[in-house]
């Protein structure tokens, strides 16, 4: 990791927020309209007066009493394998090192109960290559739990246990948060000792993204708050004072490993998406747009001649893609998808990750100096499959082939090999693929060109199993389900 960049340290396990049991309903007053009024001089003043009803949440005891009983401890066994090899004990004691030995690790963190029937949404980081999971409720019940599916592009992933009338929390809307409002992050922060720890705070910033060293595709936007929030949270509720789920807590950027003043969670909007694929399907049905973009500014703004520096440019469509098949084109600056502000790329990230394959969407756009708006229906990431650009890379699950080229194949000693040339959201980038990756064999068939991927793919009654070498010479291997 290099020197003089933050670490970004995802090992916040917080559970979301507990359940809204028996409990009277309030009605919540909505902001009043502002008001436009006029000083001594004339000049026009809008003074915006907001009502919150706080008379019905004066504090947040209502919040932090009604969310922590969903709020769960997660703890995690993950059996890690490794090859011994010291010269003294194989010469003095004839140790035998040709079985790998194993041992147990355990990690833990939180969740937080989204249904009744048992179903816990926490962080894929916290359960990722877990053989057992054991989830505690507030009430000291345990249960073993089963994971039902995961996602590593948002870090959401989904538990189930075997119970009925658990607590639930009721699931609130992130994109109406205000910057400045108070929320509470609940979970089980260095361990169960501090199971059900409450903290507050206030969003901070919203359509956050943070350094990303691992080269795999994320969807970023987070909601930073300054709530405190330490190892063992991640996994937790982000509620707000009305006791609504926000988001899920899951990462701090610190140097030390402890709190510096700053969390960050996953937007419940965002949660609420992948968890209903994931306990509907088992996998996420992701929605492709089908371009790279970039962030406008000062400079791109004034070469296209833009009114202002707002929204993000096109910097390429991929041929037959949901934005190809719509007429979006290079250098269209979007503005909006269905009325929402596009920000930067992250918000369109988010804003395309809340669709399925086969919706559709209205964006908003620039072109010429002049606004339109076209209809994209978008399309899965494996869609594409097979379709070949203009630089003559193929499309493949999110990611994009090529033959490796002599060059790439020498250092290895390798007659044929397919290059992973780029990496966008889809099976690829969810299994674990990185770019610059060398494809050796499909389905422990040789390949040397990207057809031969395709193809082996397409026959595939299952799962696809991919072999090959990676920038620094090790080998690895990863797989998915078609």
């Amino acid at each position: 990791m290099k020197k003089g960049v933050f670490t970004v340290l995802t090992v916040l396990l917080s559970v979301l927020a507990g359940g809204l049991t028996a409990f009277a309903v309030v009605k919540v007053a909505q902001p009043e309209p502002a008001v436009v009024e006029a000083d001594t001089a004339g000049n026009t003043v809008v003074t915006r007066t907001v009502n919150l009803a706080d008379s019905d949440y004066p504090d947040f005891t209502y919040a932090a009493e009604t969310a922590v009983e969903a709020v769960v401890f997660v703890e995690v066994t993950v059996r890690q394998q490794y090859q011994l090899d010291d010269p003294f004990l194989r010469y003095f004691f004839g140790y035998d090192y040709s079985q790998p030995q194993s041992r147990e690790l355990r990690g833990n963190g939180s969740g937080v109960i989204i249904r009744e029937d048992g179903y816990i949404v926490t962080n894929n980081h916290v359960v990722a290559g877990a053989t057992s999971v054991m989830v505690t409720l507030n009430d000291n019940r345990q249960f073993e739990a089963t994971v039902v599916g995961t996602d590593p592009v948002t870090d959401v992933a989904i538990l189930k246990v075997e119970a009925d009338n658990l607590p639930t929390i009721p699931m609130g809307d992130s994109d109406a948060l205000r910057l400045g409002e108070w929320v509470l992050a609940i979970g089980s922060p260095l361990g169960e000792q501090l199971r059900g720890t409450i903290t507050a705070g206030i969003v901070s910033a919203k359509g956050r993204s943070m350094p990303n060293y691992s080269g795999e595709f994320k969807i970023e936007s987070f909601i930073q708050t300054d709530a405190a929030v330490n190892p063992g949270n991640s996994g937790g509720a982000l509620v707000n004072k009305k006791g609504e789920l926000v988001g899920i807590n899951t990462a701090i950027i610190s140097q030390n490993g402890a709190f510096t003043g700053y969390s960050f969670a996953v937007p419940v909007n965002i949660v609420k998406r992948i968890a209903e694929d994931l306990m509907d399907f088992g996998s996420v049905k992701r929605a492709m747009l089908g371009i790279t973009m970039g962030n406008v500014d000062k400079k791109f703004a004034d070469e296209m001649k833009l009114s202002s520096v707002s929204g993000v440019y096109i910097n390429e469509v991929l041929k037959g893609s949901a934005a190809d098949k719509a007429g979006l084109k290079k250098n269209d600056v979007i503005l909006a998808i269905d009325g929402q502000k596009i920000t930067d790329a992250s918000s369109v990230q988010a804003k395309v990750g809340n669709y399925h394959p086969g919706d559709k969407a209205t964006v908003t756009f620039i072109r010429d100096g002049k606004q339109e708006q076209v209809e994209v229906v978008f399309q899965g990431a494996n869609d594409a499959n097979g379709q070949k650009d203009a630089d003559g890379s193929v499309a493949f699950y999110g990611a994009r082939l090529k033959a490796a080229s002599p060059e790439a194949l020498q250092p290895f000693g390798l007659r044929n090999g397919v290059e992973i040339v780029s990496l966008g959201s889809g099976r690829m980038a969810d299994a674990g693929a990185r770019m610059g990756e060398i494809i050796v064999y499909v389905n422990d068939e040789p390949v040397s060109k990207p057809e031969d991927v395709v193809a082996i793919a397409k026959k595939a009654s299952r799962a696809i199993h991919l072999e090959g070498i990676d920038a620094n010479g090790r080998t690895f291997y990863f797989s998915f389900g078609k």
